[in-house]
């Protein structure tokens, strides 16, 4: 497991424009622990890791990885949604734009879109003011498709799936937009509407 570095306790206090008192203060210890942080001499107890991330402005997960993802997507356009899924839990994290996201003690990358293929092609059908969607796809229980996703400019709707079910959901048609599918194996994959 990884722990704080020096260097990034110092990158992200001067970013915030911070004197080591100033950040001593906030964290009610003395400068000199700051600087011993600093300068590799020491190391921030672990019961002050939270208050410490919490005064540099950014997540525990960042300050321990050493990495800082900043989202650059001010606008928030649901349209650039993001899937973050976990490979040990199948947990699924949505984000409007880029983050920071961690699950079972790993930092999930977001799941990038894939090419569409034959094998993972969506059937859609408006059915009573609905989109019947279903998938001619695998539901073992090691090759599946996790979820299916409607995702329009200001709204998200998401519809988990298990193994040895069949792949069929039903979604309020709202608009334009995109559905993604997510396969345990292949990645992720966008349809417009």
């Amino acid at each position: 497991m990884s722990y704080v570095t020096g260097k990034m306790i110092k990158e992200l206090r001067e970013k915030k424009s911070l004197t080591q008192k100033q950040l001593a203060d906030q964290l009610q210890i003395s400068d000199k622990a700051v600087s011993k942080w600093e300068t590799d001499r020491g190391l921030p107890d672990i019961g002050l890791i939270s208050n410490l991330a919490e005064a540099l402005g950014v997540s525990v997960a960042e300050l321990l990885l050493g990495e800082v993802t900043e989202n650059q997507n001010r606008s928030a356009n649901m349209k650039k949604m993001q899937f973050y899924i976990c490979p040990v839990c199948g947990n699924v994290i949505q984000a409007i734009g880029n983050g920071s996201y961690s699950c079972c003690g790993i930092m999930l990358p977001a799941a990038e879109v894939e090419d569409n293929s034959k094998d993972h092609l969506l059937q859609v059908e408006v059915i009573d003011n609905e989109y019947y969607v279903h998938m001619e796809h695998p539901m073992a229980k090691d090759h599946y498709v996790s979820f299916i996703a409607y995702v329009t400019s200001n709204r998200s709707e998401l519809i988990k799936l298990y193994p040895e079910q069949n792949i069929e959901c039903r979604f309020a048609k709202r608009g334009h937009g995109y559905f993604y599918a997510y396969c345990n194996k292949d990645g992720l994959y966008r349809f417009n509407i």
